[in-house]
């Protein structure tokens, strides 16, 4: 198999072992960050593609094909997404794309997968608000992950939240969306922090906290969370992605903030991002996915030893193979991947009509955080889980939701 690998910021570099010919093949995209801000994560995403490729490929591939990945840097430059997503569907000529992490990649991309009629699995969780007829969304929905989180912490007996994010789409919208949740559940506007931004009719247009992409100096921040947890019953929702969560648990840390004082519930810090994190410091802290590694299943055992094996074996120039753990961005690609075969076996198609009514019409898999099922608003139903860190940056799952139907469009559900 030949896995190419296009880089902005890196030199071109191809893998090639025995070539096959073209029509023995059917082409891929993987279009990832691999440098960058971004890359902390989404380096990751790749990894767990090329294996899933190279799983299926030793089952018999895809009707009888097998997979040929493409694999191009979007370098966590938002725009050269878009560039590389035209690339993919005009050069490479890809049946399916698999990949984008921050919603503002994918918003960058979908215009490009409308117009020219492609296919987009987009793994990682968002805000909603959109269903596009190019994107299939195995990421968890709003209903999946944020307000499953804030449920768990009102049952905990909090009373105030501090909203904090990165600034772009994704953060913003879902904290709006929180907002009207916490006040449905009866939080006053007093015990939300972060701040608010209101429009000339006074109506609010932003709720929290946000700092860019790359930002380190979180002292300030630390300090006004210290004063808002200062009464008790505090805790911090944290929707920052990327490297920017390390400057700032650190200050956390620092600051002497505990997860007994003032708990964080992050969604964009899984296992993966805790090898880059001072986990020790940071248990007790929590999550909520769709997956944790530390689930006992038979179909997550086989996954993690499946994966770890074809790491040790692995040839992709530079990856990274000691120590790794997955995670849920990565179950839900392996997840896309699958289902994109499941489909494309029942539409008897590569075809990318074929293939997307195919999963509208209902289709499971089997696979390391349970039983997902494509659903007709291209969003997958799969179970919930909230959990706490561990020393380890592994968590201890502490509560499962099972079944949620993933609803993407939820702003005002609340009022």
């Amino acid at each position: 198999m030949n896995h190419k690998i296009v880089a902005a910021a890196l030199a071109a570099m191809a893998v090639s072992h025995t070539p096959l010919r073209a029509a023995e093949t059917v082409k891929v995209g993987v279009l990832h960050s691999l440098s960058g801000t971004m890359a902390i994560s989404e380096t990751s995403l790749r990894d767990v593609l090329l294996f899933t490729f190279d799983e299926i490929n030793a089952a018999g591939g895809v009707l009888g094909k097998k997979i040929e990945p493409v694999v191009v840097d979007g370098a966590s430059n938002w725009p050269l997404f878009a560039e590389k997503a035209k690339q993919l569907l005009d050069q490479d000529k890809v049946s399916a794309t698999f990949g984008c992490w921050t919603s503002v990649s994918r918003k960058s991309v979908l215009p490009v997968f409308e117009e020219k009629k492609g296919l987009l699995f987009y793994p990682v969780q968002y805000e909603g608000e959109e269903m596009s007829p190019n994107i299939f969304y195995t990421a968890e929905a709003v209903n999946q992950q944020a307000t499953p989180a804030v449920d768990y912490m009102l049952g905990e007996g909090k009373k105030k939240f501090y909203l904090i994010g990165s600034d772009y789409v994704y953060p913003q919208t879902t904290n709006l969306i929180l907002l009207e949740y916490l006040l449905s559940k009866g939080v006053s506007l007093e015990n939300i922090g972060g701040g608010f931004t209101k429009d000339a009719a006074g109506k609010i247009i932003s709720a929290g906290k946000y700092t860019p992409f790359g930002h380190t100096d979180y002292q300030q921040i630390i300090s006004e969370i210290k004063q808002f947890a200062a009464s008790g019953d505090a805790c911090i929702i944290n929707t920052l992605n990327g490297d920017t969560n390390v400057p700032f648990f650190k200050e956390y840390a620092a600051a002497g903030l505990t997860a007994e004082s003032c708990p964080v519930v992050s969604f964009s810090v899984s296992e993966d991002e805790f090898r880059g994190l001072p986990a020790s410091q940071l248990v007790g802290q929590l999550g909520c996915w769709t997956y944790f590694q530390s689930i006992k299943s038979p179909d997550n055992a086989k996954f993690i030893k499946s994966f770890k094996s074809w790491l040790a074996k692995s040839d992709v120039p530079g990856i990274v193979k000691e120590g790794r753990v997955t995670c849920s961005p990565m179950v839900l690609s392996y997840d896309g991947v699958y289902l994109w075969k499941a489909a494309v076996e029942k539409a008897g198609s590569f075809e990318v009509g074929k293939v997307m009514a195919a999963l509208k019409s209902g289709i499971s898999f089997a696979g390391p955080g349970g039983t997902v099922t494509s659903q007709a608003n291209h969003h997958l139903t799969k179970n919930v889980f909230i959990g706490e860190t561990r020393a380890d940056g592994q968590f201890k799952i502490l509560k499962e939701y099972k079944d949620v139907v993933g609803e993407p469009f939820l702003k005002g559900t609340y009022k």
